[in-house]
């Protein structure tokens, strides 16, 4: 075949990734979106990737991790929107996909948020002996596994809070504290400033007591043993959003700026954290 043609049919995938997937489906599971439109917004994304894949795209939203990588590893869905611990915790049975980028990178932090006025009887993780604290999720990065750390840290064990629960969900935490139903939450910084953004009460009725380092940005993810064509075909839609007004208005909804393939090494700072949590089920 002339080398010229094959660089313009080549150049022709990578521009139109609809011709990889013809007629085929294609299920991403997630856990909940930040947006209160959730079903309307993701019905918007899931039309968005289906005419530029060719393909019949539909999501699935479950309320919690595992419930998410069950689905995927059952075969019941093709990608997962998951967190950066769950990724290097089950990585040998995962390929990387694509990872979101917030303010330019594919990092994020992990907020430590309290109730915003009235008496302040929080200031710091060694404060919360004797308190109610609100976790996300027990696969979360900044809803469990940062907590663990801080608290080891601060000399604080699960024992010394007052008493302790899973909201599952990041804006479900936020609301808790909001309400006062925790002294203190963990929650993903992003989610945090997206609902500051939209002006949700779990946001604007809290305040950011401490911030983490950065950490990587929860990615998407496939099944170890999922078809090639398939992978990098939504990869490069994904990647692509910017490069149309459909795709960069999805983009503003979810206060992101787009995506990137990414590398493995992104979660190396939630792999060492994972690696000194005791019973994080991450090896040392």
């Amino acid at each position: 075949m002339d080398r010229r043609r094959l660089l313009k049919g080549t150049a022709a995938l990578v521009a139109a990734p609809r011709l990889a997937l013809a007629n085929e489906r294609l299920r991403i599971g997630l856990t909940a979106v930040i947006l209160a439109d959730q079903a309307a917004f993701l019905a918007r994304w899931a039309d968005y990737l289906s005419q530029r894949l060719g393909a019949q795209v539909s999501f699935t939203s479950r309320d919690q991790y595992q419930a998410v990588h069950e689905l995927l590893s059952n075969g019941q869905i093709d990608a997962a929107w998951t967190c950066g611990y769950p990724f290097v915790r089950f990585q040998s049975q995962l390929q990387l996909l694509a990872v979101p980028l917030y303010k330019g990178q594919p990092l994020y932090q992990a907020y430590l948020i309290r109730p915003m006025g009235g008496e302040v009887t929080v200031r710091g993780w060694s404060d919360m002996a004797g308190k109610v604290f609100a976790y996300s999720d027990p696969l979360s990065n900044s809803g469990w596994l940062v907590p663990q750390g801080e608290f080891a840290a601060a000399g604080i064990a699960q024992k010394d809070l007052k008493k302790s629960f899973f909201a599952h969900g990041h804006r479900n935490v936020a609301d808790a504290v909001a309400s006062r139903l925790a002294d203190a939450g963990s929650i993903d910084g992003y989610v945090w400033e997206t609902m500051r953004i939209h002006g949700m009460p779990g946001a604007t009725q809290t305040e950011v007591i401490w911030r983490s380092r950065l950490h990587g940005f929860p990615p998407l993810v496939a099944a170890a043993g999922t078809e090639p064509t398939k992978l990098e075909a939504l990869r490069r839609s994904l990647i692509g959003m910017p490069k149309d007004d459909a795709g960069r208005a999805l983009l503003k909804s979810l206060n992101l700026d787009g995506f990137i393939a990414g590398q493995p090494s992104i979660f190396d700072s939630i792999r060492q954290l994972a690696r000194s949590v005791s019973g994080s089920g991450v090896a040392a």
